[in-house]
């Protein structure tokens, strides 16, 4: 397998495969959304099929369901679970105090509700994800469908005060019609190429009528698992400031993996 993947591929395969060890019998488990979040998904497959590992997984988007049920996870709903031992997810962007940009797959509602719930978050992403300050990667939010146009002129006006350095929005499109969320809303993108006070910028836009949540995530990842595409695996833990590398090993081939292609 590993012969025929990119670097960007190895290096989203060795952390999403370094990130299933911290997983352990009985969990409950968050399972994020997006094409690294994918990876997880299959290697906790791997390990309910050929350790007997046994968990319950709480999946961010239908999509991610689907996957966790054809890979051998049992899934249930959060409020079945209630509260969870650990979410691991992806980044569209990551600073250094671990703060994120998520929501590029269109599932930032449901997994920003999920890593809330759980005891700890462990993000999964490749090296090109982490950044000196955020906003390079459009900053996206949800906005329920009644007043959409009125919402947006409303986001539009605010960001005019915020400490960013593009001002740019638009709305998400799904081909020629507006992308629809799990929940059945829309998202605006926010083309901001550099946000200087994300924690204020998150709080005002919540502020906003319309606005149900955004994709700023700030003061809830707990951990960082950075993948290169060499096989080099980095894990940061901002709770104790420790930072420890290893190599992965690639398996050469997989059935669970040969028709992954998101």
């Amino acid at each position: 397998m590993s012969s025929e993947l990119s670097p960007i591929d190895k290096a989203k395969f060795v952390c999403a495969k370094r990130a299933a060890q911290f997983v352990e019998n009985g969990m409950r488990v968050g399972l994020g959304t997006g094409s690294t979040a994918a990876w997880l998904v299959r290697c906790l497959g791997e390990r309910v099929r050929d350790e007997g590992l046994h968990i319950t997984g709480v999946p961010t988007s239908t999509r991610t369901a689907e996957l966790a049920r054809e890979v051998g996870i049992d899934v249930i709903t959060l409020d079945a679970a209630k509260r969870l031992d650990l979410t691991i997810d992806g980044a569209d962007e990551f600073d250094g105090a671990f703060n994120l940009i998520k929501g590029g797959g269109g599932a930032l509602l449901h997994e920003k509700v999920v890593a809330t719930s759980s005891d700890r978050m462990i993000v999964i992403a490749d090296v090109g994800k982490e950044v000196e300050t955020l906003g390079a990667f459009p900053l996206p939010i949800e906005v329920i469908p009644f007043g959409l146009q009125t919402t947006h002129a409303l986001v539009d006006e605010t960001l005019v005060s915020m400490d960013v350095l593009g001002r740019d929005s638009s709305l998400r499109m799904d081909g020629d019609k507006p992308f629809v969320t799990d929940e059945g809303n829309h998202i605006i993108d926010l083309h901001l190429k550099r946000i200087g006070d994300a924690r204020q910028l998150a709080m005002t836009l919540n502020q906003l009528p319309g606005v149900v949540e955004n994709g700023l995530l700030i003061d809830i990842c707990d951990t960082v698992v950075l993948g290169f595409g060499d096989g080099k695996v980095e894990v940061r833990d901002i709770n104790d400031g420790t930072v420890a590398s290893e190599r992965m090993v690639f398996a050469e081939s997989d059935n669970l993996f040969s028709d992954l292609s998101d």
